[in-house]
């Protein structure tokens, strides 16, 4: 199973697929998802789902992106039914994102008309353009730079027009940035009993983990052994994080 790049999205599709993934990753890294986000998103495929990792550049204009992202999957959709690569039958598709990923999965949730099993949003967060981008402080206050819509609008979208029952939402223990508890009160009010917050160790950039190919020497040295507990942590939480979101996408089935 290999990644392939269909009308600009990177697409894993594995043997008979019991369901569709819509990856949207964090600002900075969701040019290349099918390399910033590989070894999640190859295990989640391995389970049977066929993901597709729409890349954008991140602008202010969060609306623009999120209307883009999804015209763009859409597209690779319609692309994989019209060659045959997905057979003619109904498969669900979630949303999942990281960081920025989640707004904008939200914002497709609250602005377009979208059929979604449901949604996964991992560490998220809806700061103002001063927070996010640093060099926004260096620019003169007076040219008012901020995203659309900015954190007050997107709150309100979602608390009136996020149209998405089933959510889980994954915070980190050692995550400074995220913001998830205020999303999951929101979403708890509008879906009671449908939406499911989990906390597990790692960081906000615990979803970025890669396969560590540590090679020992002829002998074990102490710097063999930090190199294996070090890739021993990174694997704790990314596998956590792994059965987490498989357990939720499909209950009856072990991780």
């Amino acid at each position: 199973m290999d990644w392939k790049e269909i009308r600009g999205n990177w697409v894993l599709i594995p043997p008979n697929p019991i369901g569709i993934i819509h990856f949207l990753g964090g600002a900075f890294v969701a040019t290349a998802p099918h390399l910033t986000y590989r070894w999640v998103l190859e295990q989640v495929a391995n389970k049977g789902y066929v993901v597709i990792a729409t890349p954008f550049i991140n602008t202010l204009d969060h609306t623009a992106i999120a209307k883009s992202v999804l015209l763009n999957f859409e597209r690779t959709l319609e692309r994989l039914y019209d060659s045959a690569a997905l057979r003619k039958l109904y498969l669900p598709i979630y949303g999942v994102g990281h960081s920025m990923g989640c707004k904008l999965h939200l914002l497709i949730g609250s602005q377009c008309a979208v059929e979604r099993a449901g949604n996964i949003l991992i560490s998220f967060n809806n700061y103002a353009a001063r927070d996010a981008i640093p060099l926004v402080e260096q620019f003169n206050s007076a040219l008012a730079i901020e995203f659309t819509p900015t954190p007050l609008e997107t709150k309100k979208l979602v608390q009136e027009h996020y149209n998405i029952r089933r959510n889980l939402i994954i915070k980190f223990s050692n995550d400074t940035i995220d913001q998830s508890a205020p999303l999951c009160k929101i979403l708890q009010e509008r879906f009671p009993e449908m939406v499911t917050i989990q906390t597990l160790t790692g960081t906000h950039t615990t979803p970025l983990g890669q396969d560590i190919k540590w090679q020992t020497g002829t002998s074990f040295t102490p710097i063999d052994a930090i190199g294996q507990w070090f890739k021993q942590e990174i694997y704790r939480d990314l596998n956590q994080l792994k059965r987490t979101m498989l357990l939720w996408l499909n209950p009856l089935s072990p991780p």
